[in-house]
């Protein structure tokens, strides 16, 4: 594939080298010379020096044949402005990279689909969705958002005397657009119907809007899992995005600590349960008082490498018996294991891994495993005369998946049978693994008969 990636800073490069060891076509833009010539010597890429959001230089990039056209510099606004105009000028796909959160929120204005944008990718956004991922509740066997946050996917085991419990589907209440997915147990994995019965130690995937999940968790447990401290150290857009992602579930308690005093008063008037802390998550007698020592887990992604580290190793020797980290630098994965942090999360490669996943053949916007890789979650665009819009739901040859989503910004909604998908629509849809690929080609676009 013809890759043009515009910004040849740590991630641009970092995202250079992934695809390059995929054997892609690689194209970096960027105004340093001396950037250009670091890569070019690194990495088997073509480069372009010039602006960004110069459609001369896009041209010269090679824009209008690229499969994929990734805004990466600095600037939020670069970016978005630069891969519209390389999506204008050819490119199949265009994704800007953005840093500020507030460009992800599509209930005011979507910039996405005004700009005809495939996506908007957060890194640091991305990177609280992974550590909450590594947060795992006993009995909460996956955590996925997807739909950009608004629709979450949890798998929980079936408890002995829960409701649910030798009962039809059809015979439970689930309150708000929910929807029971998956059934998972030790011999196979299938798409739950309305007349499947859920036994102890069954696997339910639940797929809904973010929040509403966890009233419909009760049903089939009996006792929920007890609730977790989890300590943030760094009040930045990753400890931030963090916090909004657990508050927003009841298993978690969060206390976040950041030692700027007005980054604080912010973070407190938009966390609405979270605690926040002015105090210094490197100094071991601040951490003292924050009651490190008693959470059940710490989360160091203060900002730079160093601080992480010591901050981690300051709570593991604290007692605390998990401990996550941001690590910027890959030559520091090998040396956390050593100093007892157990857990580690790579921005760079989170970004690398929801890159590559845009760049399956499809219409595939992102894709995870689920049921222990029986089964997946797919996020699926709908092309141009895709099979799949020719008829309702119901009448669809889909006996292996179930559309659990969809997405026709800026609404997002559980479909009935009735409904029916439009072009330009995405879809939120769990799948068997050994179906996945028939399923995306029902998306694909195609001509019409």
């Amino acid at each position: 594939m013809n890759i043009v990636i515009l910004g040849a800073g740590t991630v641009g490069t970092s995202i250079a080298r992934a695809l390059c060891a995929r054997h892609h076509n690689v194209c970096v833009v960027d105004q340093s010379k001396s950037a250009l010539s670091e890569i070019q010597d690194r990495l088997d890429v073509h480069t372009v020096r010039g602006n960004a959001s110069d459609p001369i230089t896009l041209f010269q990039a090679g824009v209008a044949s690229a499969t994929l056209c990734l805004a990466l510099t600095s600037s939020d606004e670069v970016n978005i402005v630069s891969a519209s105009i390389a999506r204008e000028m050819g490119a199949e796909r265009s994704v800007s990279r953005i840093h500020h959160p507030s460009y992800l929120d599509t209930t005011t204005f979507n910039i996405a689909d005004h700009f005809g944008l495939a996506r908007l990718i957060s890194l640091e956004n991305l990177t609280a969705l992974a550590l909450a991922r590594e947060i795992r509740v006993p009995g909460l066997l996956a955590l996925e958002n997807l739909a950009q946050g608004a629709v979450e996917v949890q798998e929980v085991a079936v408890q002995e005397d829960a409701n649910a419990t030798g009962r039809r589907l059809h015979e439970l209440d689930f309150p708000g657009e929910t929807l029971v997915g998956l059934i998972t147990n030790s011999e196979r994995t299938v798409i739950a119907s309305a007349d499947d019965v859920v036994s102890i130690g069954d696997r339910v995937t639940l797929i809904g809007r973010l929040g509403e999940l966890d009233s419909v968790r009760q049903i089939f447990e009996h006792k929920p899992p007890p609730r977790q401290h989890v300590v943030i150290a760094g009040g930045g857009e990753i400890g931030f995005s963090l916090a909004r992602v657990l508050e927003h579930r009841r298993h978690f308690h969060v206390t976040l600590i950041e030692t700027d005093e007005e980054r604080c008063e912010w973070l407190a008037e938009q966390l609405d349960t979270s605690t926040v802390l002015n105090a210094d998550a490197t100094r071991r007698s601040q951490l003292e008082e924050a009651r490190v020592g008693t959470a059940s887990v710490f989360v160091a992604c203060p900002g730079h490498d160093a601080d992480n580290i010591v901050c981690g190793v300051e709570a593991n020797e604290m007692g605390c018996p998990r401990i996550l980290s941001v690590v910027r630098r890959p030559d520091y994965s090998d040396v956390l294991a050593k100093v007892g942090i157990g857990q580690s999360v790579s921005p760079r490669e989170v970004l690398a891994e929801e890159i590559l996943a845009i760049l399956q053949s499809g219409p595939v916007i992102s894709r995870r495993e689920i049921s222990d890789g029986g089964a997946v979650v797919v996020e699926l665009e709908v092309g141009e005369g895709a099979e799949i819009t020719r008829a309702p739901l119901k009448e669809l040859p889909l006996t292996r998946g179930l559309i659990a989503t969809i997405v026709r910004s800026p609404a997002i909604w559980v479909p009935g049978g009735d409904d029916q998908l439009k072009a330009g629509d995405s879809a939120i849809v769990l799948v068997q693994s050994d179906s996945a690929d028939e399923v995306q080609q029902l998306f694909a676009a195609r001509q019409r008969d």
